[in-house]
């Protein structure tokens, strides 16, 4: 090989090394960019949990009731990020069955502006619909109050 030829591997080789090393670094602080954000997702995921923990607590100890257990507590199970997802509707057929029922009922506001005999009707409704789930919210909570994600 011409010496011609030697120079352009060298300033081929040359070019490689300077743009690898840049190169590099940008894959360094992505991976560190990606470790923080799965850092930031695991400590949400477990104020998450440690509040549905709390809420399954006093749904269970009857210091909150199973409609508003049952809005609160699926709406944070919804909220937690798991890759691929997870059917919690599944898991916990009681709190989500109650929550389908009772979601579209009015509140603050909007149940203050209904007259006395429809707050009632709604009401006896959602007793109605918290006696027939009562056994199945119970296992659910049962099992919520020391929930985990599994890793």
């Amino acid at each position: 090989m011409s010496a011609n030829g030697w120079l352009q591997i060298g300033l081929i080789l040359a070019v490689s090394l300077l743009a690898a090393v840049p190169l590099g670094a940008l894959m360094a602080r992505l991976k560190r960019q990606q470790e923080m954000q799965q850092h930031a997702i695991a400590a949400r995921n477990e104020r998450i949990l440690e509040s549905v923990r709390v809420i399954a607590h006093a749904v269970r100890d009857g210091q909150c009731d199973y409609s508003e257990g049952a809005i609160r507590l699926t709406n944070l199970l919804d909220a937690l990020q798991i890759k691929g997802g997870r059917a919690f509707a599944t898991e916990f057929p009681g709190l989500y069955g109650l929550y389908e029922k009772v979601k579209e009922m009015p509140t603050h506001e909007a149940r203050r502006a209904l007259k006395r005999n429809e707050v009632m009707k709604m009401d006896l409704e959602r007793s109605g619909y918290e006696a027939e789930l009562e056994a199945q919210i119970l296992e659910d909570v049962a099992r919520l109050k020391d929930f985990q994600l599994s890793r």
